[in-house]
């Protein structure tokens, strides 16, 4: 199939490869999913769609896609170090609640505000929670392949023994030398071996509510142990892709490596997938976005508009569409006039591809549909790049005028496969929906009334008021029109 050569460029490998699966037909993708102790936000938005984008287009080239995203309820730590408090179990704390009442809460309403942006569920989306024995068991190996060790109940990946065998920094470029100076700084490292050594498993103190039993002490897992953990489960080893975003290169991603290699180990490196793709951050108005800078939007805040940042509230779909609108692999700059302009252009798009039923036909067709499909599909096949796809998209307006102007002419046969390409790549691919589809419905019902005011103003013979209704909607564009069977009402 001609359309189906897609390439990604590979954070493991430092280029643009073509994508093939493992086994042809069927591919595995891993996503890190939210650490759920807070609602979702601008970031968390990204990497959905990016990755909805993906787990899409993949389904449509004809793959049977098993499509793993996680949920971190335990092991993350503050800063991402190995010390401080589990982040989840900081908010259960100052809320006066079980941690596991802070991180269901928080999972379901991250599901529901992904559901709003239009993107499909993944086809399974663990728990740390729910798989510690599985976590348990690659320490164990692990320990075995002596490639980690034991402190105070505690057990600590030993990154430098590791990377005697491996490279660890394969995925970020770091080398150990430079990790350990820079290491050198962080607090509370004394029981590690060396500053660069990160956990596997935690030993509990007696204030940490979140604890399991283990062959080394009773704690809670590492936060990078979960995600090789639950990868191999589902995916096996090596899988297909892994993504998420760029902030995870280092450490997450690249101890996950490390452990994949380190549980299979004396093997080959197996690098735990084949392809990672990670996409990039968002900042606002040119600044990163944290709580600290008072720049922080939740998706609850966007969708209704109660944010200093923004002038309104603003449709799931406008984000959707604003972050299609940049490559993945560029940061994008968040603010209220980009949204603003993001919001007319959907519109605009929404126009364009609305009026494609009404071009007339001719016998033969001028216009070439299988080289503006090449384009769509070239387009999307060159590493996702969303924003050249969305560019083919809109020249459709111009394309449209021109056959209406006779300059290009449209078989009906062709028209229908233009209709039919341009759904497939609008709706089930980019997965946008039109904005404007709602407020129709309402203005509908609002003219309906209206008529119906109309018709009893007239039966009461008070033809100024029914006059006033009819001339009044002329002004702004509205024409009501009596028919044998009733009033209609059309756009001028």
């Amino acid at each position: 199939n001609k359309y189906s050569k897609l390439h990604f460029y590979n954070t493991l490998t430092k280029k643009e490869e073509e994508f093939k699966p493992i086994t042809e037909g069927f591919v595995g993708m891993y996503v890190c999913g939210p650490t759920v102790y807070g609602d979702p936000h601008l970031g968390h938005a990204r990497a959905a769609v990016v990755f909805d984008v993906l787990y899409r287009y993949l389904q449509h080239l004809g793959n049977k896609v098993r499509y793993v995203r996680n949920i971190t309820d335990v092991g993350h730590l503050e800063h991402d170090a190995d010390e401080g408090e589990d982040k989840i179990q900081k908010k259960a704390r100052a809320m006066k609640l079980e941690p596991m009442e802070i991180a269901h809460y928080y999972t379901l309403r991250y599901r529901d505000f992904l559901k709003e942006l239009n993107c499909l569920d993944p086809n399974i989306e663990p728990l740390a929670t729910g798989h510690i024995p599985e976590q348990i068991k690659i320490i164990k190996k692990i320990l075995d392949n002596d490639l980690a060790y034991v402190v105070n109940g505690s057990v600590y990946f030993d990154v430098v023994k590791y990377s005697q065998k491996y490279d660890y920094g394969i995925l970020s470029g770091r080398n150990l030398e430079e990790l350990i100076y820079q290491s050198r700084q962080l607090r509370g490292t004394s029981e590690k071996k060396h500053p660069a050594d990160f956990a596997l498993w935690k030993k509990a103190d007696e204030k940490h509510i979140m604890r399991w039993d283990s062959p080394w002490s009773v704690g809670y897992p590492g936060w990078h142990i979960e995600c090789t953990a639950l990868s191999t489960k589902y995916l096996g080893l090596p899988y297909d892709i892994h993504g998420g975003g760029i902030d995870l290169v280092f450490p997450h991603h690249e101890s996950e490596i490390a452990q994949s290699n380190a549980y299979c180990y004396p093997h080959e490196p197996n690098n735990e997938a084949r392809y990672w793709i990670h996409n990039n951050l968002i900042t606002i108005n040119g600044q990163k976005m944290s709580k600290s800078l008072g720049n922080f939007i939740t998706l609850e805040e966007l969708f209704t508009g109660n944010n200093k940042n923004i002038s309104k509230a603003y449709s799931p779909q406008v984000l959707r569409f604003f972050m299609l609108r940049a490559h993945y692999r560029k940061p994008v700059d968040f603010s209220d006039k980009a949204l603003q302009e993001a919001e007319e252009a959907l519109k605009r798009l929404w126009r364009i591809v609305n009026l494609l039923k009404d071009l007339p036909t001719y016998p033969e067709s001028t216009f070439n549909v299988e080289e503006y499909k090449d384009k769509l599909y070239t387009a999307i096949n060159r590493d996702l790049n969303t924003p050249e796809l969305l560019a083919h998209l809109f020249n459709l307006g111009r394309i449209s005028d021109r056959i209406k102007a006779g300059e290009l002419k449209i078989s009906a046969e062709d028209k229908d496969k233009l209709l039919k390409i341009v759904n497939t790549f609008v709706r089930e691919i980019l997965g946008l929906e039109d904005i404007a589809t709602p407020q129709i419905k309402t203005l509908d019902e609002i003219l309906n009334i209206l008529i119906e005011i109309r018709q009893q103003a007239r039966k009461e013979k008070n033809f100024a008021l029914a006059d006033k209704i009819r001339n009044d909607l002329s002004q702004i564009g509205i024409i009501l029109r009596d028919t044998p069977t009733g009033t209609v009402w059309e756009f001028k």
